[in-house]
């Protein structure tokens, strides 16, 4: 799944042929996505994109009119097309734009979501109840030792619940435990400030230089210009269990939390 650097990813990338331009038309080839796409985004033709901003995971296409909502699912994309290229058999919304390219939603396995706001969006249910954005102020050490208090729940589940951080995926939960030698099933509320301190600033880092990477390319995740992220090519411990670590050489080991794989070692992570 595209994590927040690869949405942050695209966001830059379709920024500059986006803001401040007119929709023309909007095209729903398939409306069948997580939630259906509803008739109501034909009112983005003729609005002009006044922003476009990320709340967690999830992209924000501000119009005078409304809003639409958007969420790349599993495997999807959000991309700047030419109007002549070829259509894409899993390219479900487009919007034609005044500045001559065509925003396109492709998304394979529909899990995804275009929807349209009227209302404030903070106040749609998708996004009132989320935690703070991890590279905003707002986040630090004492805002993850306060909400851990009497929590028994593994610190990895901890840092991935968007009511706790928006945004912390399983990769970058597990490369920044990692890098805070914080072992991934060790339970939040036996965490002390000082290592809470050191993991918010390890979470601030490692997604703030993914974007810098330009995301993480797993499968599918290219950005609004269809390039792949390159910072895979970094990861200390997502994907490499079995191997050595790269601090201290003791073999890699991977277990399962909620259903994923996670990967730590049991040397340096405590």
């Amino acid at each position: 799944m595209p994590e927040l650097p690869e949405v942050e990813t695209t966001r830059r990338g379709i920024l500059p042929a986006t803001k401040g331009y007119r929709v023309l038309s909007v095209a729903v080839h398939n409306p069948q996505l997580r939630w259906p796409v509803p008739a109501e985004l034909a009112q983005m033709a003729g609005q002009r994109i006044t922003n476009i901003r990320r709340r967690g995971k999830y992209l924000l296409l501000d119009t005078p009119a409304g809003t639409a909502l958007v969420h790349l699912g599993m495997s999807g994309s959000l991309r700047l097309e030419h109007p002549h290229s070829t259509l894409r058999t899993h390219d479900h919304v487009v919007l034609q734009l005044e500045s001559g390219f065509e925003l396109r939603l492709h998304d394979p396995r529909r899990f995804g979501c275009f929807l349209w706001i009227t209302t404030p969006p903070d106040e749609h249910p998708l996004l009132a109840t989320l935690g703070p954005e991890p590279l905003e102020e707002d986040f630090d050490g004492k805002h993850l030792f306060l909400r851990s208090r009497q929590k028994s729940a593994p610190i990895k589940a901890f840092i991935m619940d968007s009511h706790v951080v928006v945004g912390v995926g399983n990769i970058y939960a597990t490369e920044a435990l990692y890098r805070s030698g914080i072992h991934p099933l060790r339970a939040a509320g036996r965490i002390s400030s000082t290592r809470y301190d050191r993991l918010a600033s390890e979470i601030k880092a490692i997604l703030a230089y993914a974007i810098e990477r330009g995301g993480t390319t797993l499968r599918d995740f290219v950005n609004g210009h269809g390039e792949p992220g390159y910072f895979q090519l970094e990861l200390d411990a997502y994907g490499r269990g079995g191997q050595p670590c790269n601090s201290c050489h003791h073999t890699l080991k991977e277990a399962r939390l909620s259903g994923r794989s996670t990967v730590y070692c049991p040397n340096c992570q405590r």
